[in-house]
């Protein structure tokens, strides 16, 4: 946590420039793992696979054995998909292996997977493959598949697996890009100097203790994270939303009868011997997920055991299948809470995923949030470790994802009552199932035996399965009649359970953190969730995700390669983008921001966006910045003649400027031409997003890094001058 380094006056042809920089944490040992992953799931892997591109080395302690084969997530939105485009092309592999998008589309409410369709939403619009807000479309694609291909990613890069410890057993020191399964975590200590993480690992029967230091602990050891627990981390929601059991089974002979009858991703299912949601994870290999709702004490966990689960899953089906194989049954709570905070342990101890946040499934949040939760973590911690920005920097990360997390978490909570909705208009309240649940035991717990308590619920909700008979709910029955017609109008006006939302999944932006504000935001209001899909709509605000369009190099304008403004973004190295038009004075713009960028240890790009060839054939922008190199010559490519042009969709004019973070969002804008020293300006913003200061040189004397009026003493000292502050 210790920095060396001030500012000091000096000429300009003294080529030493004196800065802030990390010290070396503990003792400056060189050998110290930088950074340790306590998780081994989507997100760990992620951070890991981003922190390695980023030239950091890292680790991942797992305390399962083995790799979970539980199918769990599987929806992956849009801008999960962007990052992973970043990782050496793994959405290009996740939309080559997922089941065709016509097999997925689709919800279906019914009352068995053979018998009436009550009604179907399909979540695929025809923009939805347009790829004109993203360059990547939405995928279907099970956890555990993904990880089989983050681990290979992984593998690729030089990690190791290893599932019984370190290579030598007396040996404390972690070694980079080790993956240790079966290696639990019991204890965290942060020193001044380090982390010292315990973990115990089970070897020949044996527990055997081993003892790690690092720099930094990231915990992404999911919902029950032992790293927020031994941290003392509260959560503040909703607990304990709804327990449910999970049922993972195969059956080709179910996933080629619903190939050919009515495909889709979710089946929720109604009849009078059972309720549940059947997840088609793939319909072409016969790969399910069942989720039912779970009540103890009254009901057991041990009472759902493989044949059990089977005839369940033949009652909602409609008949038997001659080739059904349960895999695994597992519990799960269903929470809405989030961590009252991401960053502790002077900032050494950081969570992301679900350690950070458990949201209802609804919506397909929670390992979405999580991935984007380690793109937001990896540049900072890369910054920190790289000496480019004190560890203040890692505060950002916490003001930024919590923000969203909350948001997420109200929105999953919106979508999942709107899920219910869908029960409630045939009869089933779930709300009254809970109440009937609390109230047995409240009032019958500690005087009934367990099994007349198991008796009492199940005959009380077998009375309300009633609701669902064929001699009530049809056509012909007023009372089923109107409950159709509610169901419908449900469907019809997009209340029931969503799948996409591209307005936040696009469109999160966030308002503080490592950015400068320009105070004329358009969306610096949030919307409240409502739990509805709302399309989204590209912003040049500072916090939001770059906006996408297609583009071409200047240079091989000729050629039909076209690729994506995302693109135009670094995902190897700590590098800011700045977007310029064109035009002289955005020319002085970057070479004030190329200077800024040295003096501050960071790498810049400079993108000059052309809206037309020029007409003299001379389209290069290197000539105009020359000594910097660094600068690509971009034209747009448009899909229609009557297409935006790049500062139109940005809602500014083309002698603005766009500086991007490593991240993809925007970092800072001037809408405009600047009218301030370009100098003054672009340094108060690189120290307003990175924390840390530099010396920017005017004529022969440095200036002092701007800093706000009311955090600036009346006297200080600038090297070894006494300099008073009497006014700006």
């Amino acid at each position: 946590m210790r920095f060396h380094g001030l500012y000091h006056t000096r000429t300009s042809n003294n080529s030493h420039i004196q800065r802030r920089v990390l010290s070396s944490y503990c003792d400056g040992e060189d050998s110290l793992l930088p950074v340790l992953i306590v998780g081994g799931g989507p997100v760990g892997l992620v951070l890991s696979i981003l922190l390695t591109k980023l030239g950091v080395k890292c680790a991942v302690l797992e305390k399962n054995s083995a790799f979970s084969r539980h199918p769990q997530a599987h929806f992956i939105n849009n801008r999960s998909m962007e990052v992973f485009r970043k990782l050496n092309g793994l959405a290009d592999e996740i939309l080559r292996y997922q089941p065709p998008v016509d097999l997925w589309r689709k919800f279906i409410y019914c009352t068995s997977l053979t018998g009436q369709v009550l009604g179907s939403v399909d979540h695929m619009k025809p923009q939805d493959f347009d790829r004109i807000v993203s360059p990547v479309s939405v995928a279907h694609f099970s956890q555990y598949k993904l990880m089989r291909l983050l681990i290979k990613q992984l593998e690729d890069i030089g990690f190791h697996i290893r599932s019984n410890g370190l290579m030598n057993s007396d040996d404390s020191k972690l070694a980079e890009r080790d993956i240790l399964l079966g290696h639990e975590c019991t204890s965290i200590n942060v020193t001044e100097k380090c982390v010292n993480v315990t973990a115990y690992l089970t070897r020949e029967g044996k527990r055997v203790k081993k003892d790690f230091q690092c720099n930094f602990v990231v915990g992404t050891d999911g919902a029950g994270s032992t790293v927020r627990r031994l941290m003392g981390i509260d959560m503040s929601g909703t607990h304990d939303l709804q327990k449910l059991i999970s049922v993972h089974f195969m059956s080709h002979e179910l996933g080629q009868y619903l190939i050919n009858e009515r495909p889709g991703m979710l089946f929720f299912i109604f009849n009078t011997e059972a309720i549940g949601v059947i997840v088609a994870h793939d319909l072409e290999q016969g790969e399910f997920v069942l989720q039912v709702p779970f009540y103890p004490p009254q009901q057991k966990f041990e009472d759902f055991s493989f044949r059990t689960c089977e005839k369940l899953i033949f009652k909602l089906v409609g008949r038997e299948l001659s080739d059904i194989n349960v895999l695994d049954v597992k519990p799960w709570v269903m929470h809405a809470e989030v961590a009252d905070t991401f960053v502790s342990g002077n900032n050494r101890i950081i969570l992301a995923g679900d350690a950070a946040h458990r949201f209802p499934p609804a919506g397909g949040f929670g390992m979405n949030t999580g991935i984007q939760d380690a793109h937001n973590l990896a540049w900072k911690l890369a910054s920190v470790i790289k000496g480019i920005a004190p560890p203040s920097i890692l505060s950002t990360y916490e003001t930024e994802r919590r923000q969203i997390a909350i948001f997420n978490t109200a929105l999953s909570v919106e979508n999942f009552k709107a899920a219910m909705a869908v029960p409630a208009a045939l009869g089933l309240d779930p709300n009254i199932a809970n109440s009937v649940h609390r109230t047995i035991n409240d009032t019958f717990g500690s005087i009934l035996p367990s099994d007349l308590q198991r008796t009492i619920l199940d005959g009380i909700f077998s009375i309300g399965r009633m609701q669902l008979s064929d001699s009530l709910l049809n056509e012909n029955n007023p009372l089923g009649s109107s409950r159709l017609s509610k169901l419908k109008q449900i469907f019809e006006e997009g209340k029931s359970l969503q799948l996409q939302f591209p307005a936040e999944d696009l469109g999160f932006r966030y308002s503080k953190g490592a950015l400068v504000s320009d105070g004329d935001s358009s969306s610096s209001a949030r919307e409240t969730p409502t739990g509805r899909r709302r399309d989204y709509v590209p912003s040049s605000d500072p916090g939001s995700r770059l906006p996408h369009m297609k583009i071409q190099l200047l240079s091989a304008f000729s050629s039909k390669d076209a690729f994506s403004t995302l693109d135009l973004v670094s995902a190897d190295n700590i590098e800011f983008l700045l977007i310029i038009a064109p035009v002289k004075e955005s020319y002085q713009l970057a070479e004030s921001a190329f200077k800024v960028a040295e003096e501050f240890k960071v790498s810049l790009k400079v993108c000059v966006v052309w809206q037309e060839k020029p007409s003299d054939g001379n389209g290069s922008s290197k000539t105009a910045l020359l000594p910097w190199t660094n600068i690509v010559d971009v034209i747009e490519a448009k899909n229609y003649p009557t297409s935006q042009s790049w500062w139109d969709l940005c809602q500014m004019t083309d002698r603005g400027a766009i500086l991007v973070r490593p991240d993809e969002h925007i970092a800072w804008r001037a809408k405009s031409e600047i009218k301030n020293d370009p100098l003054l300006v672009l340094n108060k913003v690189f120290y307003s997003i990175l924390g840390s200061e530099s010396s920017c040189t005017t004529g022969d004397l440095d200036i002092v890094p701007i800093i706000p009026l009311d955090e600036i003493p009346e006297t200080t000292l600038v090297g070894s001058m006494r300099v008073d502050y009497t006014d700006e």
